[in-house]
C-alpha cells in the first residue's frame, strides 16, 4: 500500500501579491525537489505544473496539495529534510494558523489515484472523528495493516 496526503493553506494574500511571491516563486523547485526524492509516487497539479489554481473549498484563498508516497518516512524525509522544511519555517509570513486540521494522510492500493473530492472527505472525516485509521496524522503512525484489522472488523458486524 502507498501513503496518500492532502494538506491545504489558507493564504493571506493573492497569489500575486508580492507579499507572497518568494513562496509562489519557490513552487517549481520545491516540487522538483519532491519528485526527486526517494518514495516519490505521485502529486496533483494541474497544466501550469502545480495545484494552487485547483479550488476544493469554497474559499478561493484555501489552497491544496496531495500526493502519494511509498512510506510515511519517506514523506517526512521531503518536508523536514530538504529546501522544503525552510518553507514549512516561514509558512505564517504567507498563510493563516488554521484551526482546524490542515493536512490528512491515509493508505491507498499501490495503482489508485485518489481523486481531490475524495481526499477532501478524508480531511473531514479526520476533522469529525479524530485520529483512525481511515484518517490520521503524523501523531498516529498508523500502518497498512491497522486499516486492514479496519476493514475486517467494519465487514464482521455487516
Amino acid at each position: 500500500m502507498k501513503l496518500a496526503q492532502l494538506n491545504i493553506a489558507k493564504a493571506k494574500y493573492p497569489l500575486d501579491a508580492p507579499e507572497i511571491k518568494e513562496f509562489v516563486d519557490n513552487l517549481d523547485k520545491v516540487n522538483t525537489i519532491a519528485e526527486n526524492s526517494d518514495g516519490f509516487v505521485w502529486r496533483l497539479k494541474d497544466e501550469s505544473g502545480d495545484a494552487t489554481n485547483i479550488q476544493l473549498f469554497d474559499d478561493p484563498s484555501i489552497i491544496v496539495n496531495m500526493s502519494i508516497w511509498d512510506s510515511v518516512d519517506d514523506l517526512k524525509n521531503f518536508m523536514f529534510r530538504t529546501h522544503h522544511k525552510d518553507f514549512m519555517r516561514r509558512k505564517s509570513e504567507w498563510f493563516y494558523r488554521l484551526t482546524e486540521a490542515n493536512y490528512v494522510l491515509w493508505w491507498i492500493e499501490d495503482d489508485e489515484i485518489p481523486t481531490p473530492q475524495h481526499a477532501v472527505s478524508r480531511l473531514e472525516y479526520l476533522r469529525e472523528h479524530g485520529e483512525t485509521p481511515y484518517a490520521f496524522s503524523f501523531n498516529s503512525r498508523f500502518t497498512p495493516d491497522d486499516l486492514l484489522l479496519l476493514d475486517e472488523l467494519i465487514s464482521s458486524k455487516r
